[in-house]
């Protein structure tokens, strides 16, 4: 795939599991944007305000980069488009989203991460993985206090409880600015996987695996072994050129591989 003078391997896939009649995820990987959307709602309206989320970002597609001014704009009519949704349902409706888009900063391409739910955005440098987004759930909150150890909250009775949501009264995105740099490998999620593999073996995968297809069929097969219990979507993004020299520590603002210097952004 070529978003202008960057060179890019991706792969999708996304699996309603092993327990779900209906897949309530919608992905969205055609450059500029790379992003995933969980919806919430059950069989009566949960794939819809998912959907309703991509649908918001799909115009931005078939560019080299997008804005900061463009995702602010999708946000908005998503959380619009979801309320609608959630307008004609007995039990409402919402969707997380979390995603990557190409923006220029600097005169230099980067990526725009941005995040609202438990979804989320890894990145990956030879055999390091870091978590760029911070989940907004119930269980990040309880680690965040030191209530919860982080490597409790796969079993954490209500890990799936979130506390924003696209639709929902606190939707506000969290946003950070990447560089985008050759030879890094981007996972984006929804917890249909993190919830079933550990970081561990997520980061076990993305080494070993060779192309991006090899690695999301890993991935998506790891979490069903692990007993696929909600729908599962995954993309994998490999920069091949056109991005900065690898640095270990480029990233700015994720939690691993990162210096002191958060440069997070409003959107």
């Amino acid at each position: 795939m070529q978003a202008g003078q960057i060179q890019l391997a991706v792969a999708a896939v996304t699996d309603p599991g092993l327990k779900r009649e209906v897949n309530e995820d919608s992905v969205l990987a055609e450059a500029p944007l790379f992003l995933v959307a969980d919806g919430m709602g059950g069989y009566e309206a949960g794939d819809r305000a998912s959907a309703a989320v991509v649908g918001a970002f799909r115009r931005l597609t078939g560019r080299e980069f997008a804005g900061l001014e463009d995702i602010r704009d999708a946000l908005l009519q998503a959380d619009d488009e979801v309320a609608a949704v959630a307008s004609g349902t007995t039990r409402g409706a919402g969707s997380t989203v979390s995603g990557l888009a190409l923006v220029r900063h600097e005169d230099a391409p980067y990526w725009l991460v941005f995040n609202v739910g438990d979804s989320r955005v890894y990145r990956h440098v030879g055999t390091e993985l870091a978590q760029l987004t911070i989940d907004h759930s119930l269980g990040q909150e309880l680690v965040d206090r030191g209530e919860l150890r982080r490597e409790d909250m796969q079993t954490f009775p209500d890990r799936n409880v979130i506390t924003r949501a696209i639709g929902a009264a606190d939707s506000m995105a969290d946003s950070w600015l990447v560089p985008v740099v050759d030879g890094e490998r981007m996972l984006v999620c929804s917890d249909g996987l993190h919830s079933e593999v550990d970081d561990e073996s997520i980061r076990a995968v993305l080494t070993m695996s060779g192309k991006p297809e090899t690695a999301a069929q890993a991935l998506l097969a790891r979490a069903k072994q692990n007993g696929g219990r909600d729908n599962i979507t995954i993309i994998v993004l490999d920069v091949l050129s056109g991005g900065a020299e690898p640095v270990l520590d480029a990233t700015t603002g994720s939690r691993g591989l990162v210096d002191d210097t958060a440069d997070t952004v409003p959107v």
